[in-house]
């Protein structure tokens, strides 16, 4: 993704693709105008004023030349590619009520078309709302230090790594960056689904997106602002609306049947019967606006819907295979688990004092978003202590935190690292045991290891043991890159008997192609270790507060931490399936019952016409209902 596109404004050639699809919206929506205004002109032209036929067909002829002709000569582009789809027959239509004499007819045909493409189109922009209320969040300025120190606004688009900027109160931070000045506290629950105020200090992570609070922070960008957090989830936006449904294609492919089904009852019609008229009613009644704009409907409904329970659709194709996987593999940590452990257990050197240890920990922990520092900010809070600020921070990958509180220099660090920095250290602390731990250095000497448990979610029993026999998976896996013995432990909790663990990314990659081969696979997780095994996956979902990271390789985002968001996306997608199925056979089943009544001569070609318009309406209203949450979305 480049800069442009991060900020709204893509290549030439989006521009040109831009502007070449609003003026083809409004094309439409002019014809479907004109149609209206000419139709309504013949009629009281002919019922009204009561004149005679030529006068009163003008305003049809307008229509036909105006309206009719764009339409003809688009379906004509499209049959020369053979894409015949069943809007040919609306083409077939105009042109035959034309040669028959019956402009009013073929003028209704036009604003049947016309009026259904422009119905779709606005259904688009209706579902499009959640990515244009992401793109206003976004501000389009950012107040950028000079080398003079002098404040100065600019783009977003011009922004590079390491540019020094001031986020203001109350203003949204622009890109992804590391706080250098300020004490205070940002708002990032419109990205990551937590409800908290997140307090930031010197050395603090920043992110795109996040509402600043009371204090003005400075902030050195980590990165440019297309390819901060916020850029990323607008780009998997953009990417869900580009993206054509495969449904839609497949009612193209069955307009393929039906177009030809439909022809030949208009030619049997014509033939046994000797009456052309009966052949354009057959068309007429037979053009299946159900299957041109009910099926897409449904799907961008449902992909509306998803973006107001906080579900990132990406690939609307997820929305069809997901009620067809029969297989489900999990993550562990983050996806069954809530990825925040509890800390079980203190082992402090002879020469500290626990709660010493932990209220100089959980100062500088305060300022870190690893999943074990709120572990251990939660023990000081429980223990009653008065944790002291710190005066610096920094987390650098592999160093672990490192900070200065009260004076002295603490660290936060792995056993590989206590080696190296304090190999002393390793002789006074205990021997590694199961479950997760982080070592604790005061000035340079060893001081505590901290042992943690992380518990599965509250609803991940129920979640599992619904699955079978409320959306029909046959086999539940959990595959994970932790130790045996802790995987195993929360697959006991929470149901699941096959597991596979100590997987690298390579090795989950295999595990889902393999199984995936077999049957139809759910594949979800939360880090970026998953991001290859989603890929492989029918379906993949990314879930919780990292899923920016795998958003790019995930069908489906859960922008909240909770597996309620998955069950919720299982009932919206069979819901959609059913619906969009509705819309298409239902309408087809009408428009088969006018078509036999058209052959029979129970039908004029306005009449069809009219009936036609009336199975549209139905279908669309039927298809709308994908955008309306239902009563019961989730059952666990």
């Amino acid at each position: 993704m480049n800069q442009d596109e991060a900020t709204g404004v893509g290549p030439v050639g989006g521009k040109a693709k831009a502007v070449l699809t609003a003026i083809q919206r409004h094309q439409t929506v002019l014809i479907t105008l004109l149609s209206v205004v000419m139709i309504a002109l013949h009629l009281v032209f002919r019922y009204g004023l009561h004149w005679g036929g030529g006068a009163a067909d003008r305003p049809l002829w307008i229509c036909l030349v105006l309206g009719g002709t764009p339409l003809v000569l688009d379906l004509a582009r499209k049959a020369l590619k053979r894409e015949f789809g069943s809007d040919l027959l609306g083409g077939i239509s105009i042109v035959t009520s034309v040669l028959l004499g019956e402009y009013l007819a073929g003028s209704i045909i036009v604003l049947m078309l016309s009026g259904g493409e422009a119905l779709e189109s606005y259904a688009l922009r209706s579902a499009s709302s959640v990515l244009e209320a992401l793109a206003k969040r976004m501000p389009s300025v950012a107040h950028r230090r000079g080398t003079d120190g002098a404040l100065e606004d600019v783009k977003l688009e011009v922004l590079m790594a390491g540019d020094i900027l001031v986020v203001y109160p109350h203003e949204i931070c622009p890109v992804d960056g590391e706080v250098l000045e300020g004490h205070g506290v940002m708002d990032e629950s419109y990205l990551t689904g937590e409800p908290f105020q997140i307090t930031k200090t010197q050395g603090s992570e920043v992110i795109s997106g996040a509402i600043n609070g009371e204090s003005a922070l400075t902030i050195r960008a980590t990165q440019r602002a297309a390819d901060s957090r916020y850029a990323r989830i607008m780009a998997v936006m953009r990417e869900s609306e580009a993206t054509r449904p495969q449904m839609r294609r497949l009612g193209d492919q069955l307009g393929a049947v039906y177009t030809p089904i439909a022809v030949g009852v208009a030619v049997a019609a014509w033939a046994l019967s000797g009456e052309a008229l009966r052949f354009l009613a057959v068309l007429v009644i037979a053009t299946p606006c159900p299957l041109l704009i009910g099926i897409p409907v449904a799907i961008i409904g449902s992909i509306s819907l998803c973006a107001r329970r906080a579900i990132i659709v990406k690939s609307p194709v997820a929305l069809e295979q997901m009620a067809q996987c029969r297989t489900a593999i999990f993550d562990k940590t983050g996806t069954l688990t809530y990825g925040e452990p509890t800390l079980t257990e203190q082992v402090v050197a002879e020469d500290f004092s626990s709660e010493e240890v932990l209220k100089l920990a959980a100062g500088v922990e305060r300022y870190s978003k690893h999943p074990l520092a709120t572990a251990i900010s939660a023990a000081a809070s429980m223990a009653g202590l008065d944790v002291p600020d710190a005066e610096a921070v920094s987390e650098r990958p592999g160093h672990g935190l490192i900070g200065t509180v009260s004076g002295h220099h603490i660290q936060i660090v792995s056993r590989k690292r206590l080696a190296e920095i304090a190999p002393a250290g390793l002789e006074q602390a205990p021997p590694p045991r199961e479950g997760l731990e982080c070592v604790v250095v005061l000035d340079q000497c060893f001081a505590a290891v901290y042992s943690f448990r992380d518990a599965p979610r509250t609803e991940s029993h129920s979640f599992m043991r619904h699955l079978g026999p409320h959306h029909q998976f046959e086999r539940l896996m959990i595959v994970s890159g932790d130790r045996e013995s802790e995987v195993r432990y929360l697959a006991e909790e929470v149901g699941i008997t096959e597991i596979h663990a100590q997987q690298s990314p390579e090795e989950k990659l295999a595990i889902v192609r393999r199984e995936t081969e077999h049957a139809k696979t759910l594949y979800v997780g939360d880090g970026i270790n998953d991001a290859p095994a989603m890929m492989a996956a029918t379906v993949g979902m990314a879930i919780g507060e990292g899923s920016d990271v795998t958003a790019e390789a995930a069908g489906v985002v859960v922008m909240d931490n909770s597996l309620e968001k998955v069950d919720e996306f299982l009932h919206i997608s069979r819901r959609m399936r059913a619906i969009a199925l509705q819309s298409a056979v239902g309408g087809m089943a009408l428009s088969l019952i006018g078509m036999g009544l058209a052959a029979a001569g129970y039908l004029s070609p306005v009449q069809g016409a009219v009936c036609q318009e009336v199975i549209d309406v139905l279908a669309v209203l039927n298809a709308l209902r994908a955008a309306w949450p239902p009563r019961n979305i989730s059952d666990i």
